[in-house]
């Protein structure tokens, strides 16, 4: 390596001539030691390359010392190394030589950046697949060892990650070994180290006997769910659902339940959090038995927890866990066991606690049926519809469609009026943003006659709000309307009270007009488009404000497709040349763009065009509008790439040289 050539060299220089196969190599280490951090972290990401041309050979006994001995480096750098080196078992000779890769893996594996270790674990783990047994044992396994039992933290952490991947092929003794390395992590002084173990504590116990389960696996289960530290505590709560599903209810009773339950009420929020978040799946693992004993009532003090976001993560799980109880008899286990405790979390001081029941509660009605859905159920939801929180009653509204297949929103109608109304003109924005979105399942619920009479006039209101978005998503809803209600309703309720709004003196208002016409125009049919929307499109092509006008040669070019060839001759044309005309510049770009639409509508109708109609490519006509920008940034972006290309070409010729 010392004697490589450096790219200083000149051409003439001795040592390149001697060995010009060099070279590779040496590009490799400039830029390597480049200031740049951008130039290192490509020349990281092009190794494969430079593997490919040195050779299998020159790979392993030059490239992977090379990269061994300079593992110093940027974060970014080391991550892309680790990632690279993952996928180069093919490029060091294939799977006979993947111990090769072990050593520079083994030096990111024990970096500070967690980011860059964890990344050299996922390689390793990788690689670690293409190992035989034999060369497992002789080379891996005696990594993982020295990873387990180095002197700094981090070389430790990264063994954790590690033990699962090279234990089912290792040899009695062999798997004795690893597993006394495991406990000995598992009671290490640092935290973070116990803390690596307890994540991966499930995931080993996956790969170990059921005896050496019971015996090693729960009792280190059991001392880190009593450690000192919350931060592996939480984490024994989830090595718990992995452990749970590999013992038999006898021995879950014996062995895990005792400690889960001291894990429900542990005195940090945390803990008990993480057994809420997990519900779900440690009432899959332990089975219906113990869930009705242990489980439930375990659920119950999480829902009445001392701490909101406790509280609240309980609640997310209610449906599920409503869900998993047995058929026969759960109706009974929720009606007395977590219905009351529903109910009084309605009011719950917590607005988060409040929003996290909203989207849920909404489930329990096609579990529970309809009496018990009117009689109980009914009155929480007319209540949260009432809730001062925007987020509360706006959950409840996303989620009727599980009311509506139950009971019917009949219902609900009343108490959804007020709602909707208050949500329809919340000061938030993004509030009316969402009742906007789901205004076409409500009139799709609610039916037509219900929505012209309360919810209509909601809906072109939206059309002027003062913020574009609303503006925009009002548009939208019309348009999904439209295709819900049909064309004769569109015709009689919608589209008049659209184009009244082509005459308003706010420009805003009338620029809605032409986005409204743009969307309803398919979805209402040429005919509609042709009597009702075009006269008005084309009034308004004289409006004193550019961006009007520019908008209706958008709106023409957008309606063009509908139009028979007669409307397109005899009117759009007329009016898009006049704009093409126009004194200001994006007038006249947009006309000219809908001009070359309509140009080639009427070619589809067999309608003679001039050539001169065709839209020409822009050139220097001083007449053709660029927009701002667009010639430098196209012209940069162009001449990057044919840099960067002429650059891989240069490099390309350095690495077949070194063949």
């Amino acid at each position: 390596m010392a004697g490589a050539a450096g790219p200083g060299s000149g051409p003439g220089s001795a040592g390149r001539d001697a060995d010009d196969s060099l070279y590779p190599i040496a590009v490799l280490i400039d830029e390597l030691r480049n200031e740049d951090v951008q130039l290192r972290l490509n020349s990281i990401k092009k190794l494969s390359t430079i593997a490919l041309a040195l050779g299998v050979e020159r790979t392993r006994m030059e490239l992977l010392p090379f990269l061994t001995d300079t593992i110093y480096d940027e974060d970014e750098v080391l991550l892309a190394l680790a990632e690279q080196l993952g996928d180069f078992t093919g490029l060091v000779g294939g799977p006979d030589f993947a111990h090769c890769l072990l050593p520079p893996l083994e030096s990111l594996a024990t970096v500070e950046e967690t980011v860059v270790r964890d990344k050299a674990v996922e390689s390793l783990r990788q690689i670690s697949q293409e190992h035989t047994p034999v060369a497992l044992e002789a080379h891996f396994v005696p990594l993982v060892k020295r990873l387990a039992s180095g002197d700094w933290f981090t070389s430790r952490t990264s063994a954790c990650g590690l033990f699962s991947v090279c234990y089912p092929r290792a040899s009695n003794v062999v798997k004795a070994e690893i597993r006394q390395h495991f406990r000995s992590l598992c009671s290490d002084d640092t935290p973070m180290v116990r803390r690596a173990a307890a994540s991966k504590l499930g995931e080993f116990a996956k790969v170990l006997e059921l005896d050496s389960v019971k015996i090693e696996i729960v009792p280190l289960f059991i001392n880190l769910a009593s450690d000192e530290q919350d931060s592996v505590r939480l984490l024994a709560v989830e090595a718990c659902v992995s452990i749970a599903q590999l013992l038999s209810q006898d021995d879950l009773e014996v062995l895990v339940m005792p400690t889960l339950r001291h894990a429900a009420e542990d005195k940090s929020w945390r803990v008990r959090y993480m057994v809420a978040d997990k519900f779900s799946e440690l009432q899959k693992a332990v089975g219906p038995k113990i869930t009705l004993n242990d489980l439930i009532p375990a659920f119950q003090n999480l829902l009445k927890d001392c701490e909101a976001e406790v509280r609240a993560a309980a609640v997310h799980k209610v449906k599920e866990l409503c869900e998993n109880l047995p058929i026969e008899g759960r109706e009974t286990i929720i009606m007395n066991r977590i219905l009351p405790y529903i109910k009084e979390l309605v009011s719950d001081t917590n607005q988060h606690v409040k929003i996290a029941l909203a989207s849920v509660i909404m489930g329990l009605c096609t579990i529970l049926g309809k009496e018990n859905t009117i009689e109980h159920l009914l009155p929480l939801f007319l209540a949260q519809l009432k809730d001062e929180c925007p987020e509360v009653r706006l959950n409840i509204i996303s989620n009727l469609d599980c009311v509506n297949e139950v009971i019917g929103i009949r219902q609900l109608s009343q108490s959804l009026l007020p709602a909707i109304v208050e949500l329809a003109e919340d000061a938030k924005w993004r509030v009316r943003l969402a009742i906007i979105e789901y205004m076409p399942l409500l009139a799709g619920q609610l039916g037509m006659e219900f929505f012209d009479e309360k919810l209509n006039s909601l809906c072109m209101a939206w059309l002027v709000d003062h913020v574009y978005a609303i503006r925009e998503a009002a548009t939208n809803n019309l348009m999904k309307l439209v295709q819900k209600f049909g064309t004769e309703w569109a015709q009689t309720t919608i589209v008049p009270k659209v184009l009244v709004m082509a005459n308003d003196p706010n420009y805003l208002h009338r620029m809605t007009t032409l986005f409204c016409i743009n969307a309803l125009s398919e979805a209402c049919g040429q005919e509609i488009t042709a009597k009702q929307m075009l006269p008005i499109v084309l009034k308004m092509a004289g409006d004193q404000v550019a961006n009007v006008r520019f908008n209706v040669a958008k709106s023409l070019q957008k309606i063009g497709p509908l139009l028979d060839t007669d409307a397109l001759q005899g009117k759009v044309k007329p009016v898009l040349q006049k704009l093409g005309q126009d004194e200001d510049m994006d007038v006249k770009y947009f006309a000219q763009e809908a001009i070359s639409v309509v140009a080639q509508r009427l070619r589809k109708l067999d309608f003679p065009v001039k050539d001169s109609e065709e839209h020409r490519a822009p050139g220097p006509d001083k007449n053709h509008f660029l927009r701002p920008g667009m010639l430098g940034e196209d012209t940069g972006k162009f001449l990057s790439l044919m840099s960067r290309q002429h650059k891989e070409t240069e490099r390309l010729a350095w690495l077949l040289r070194g063949q």
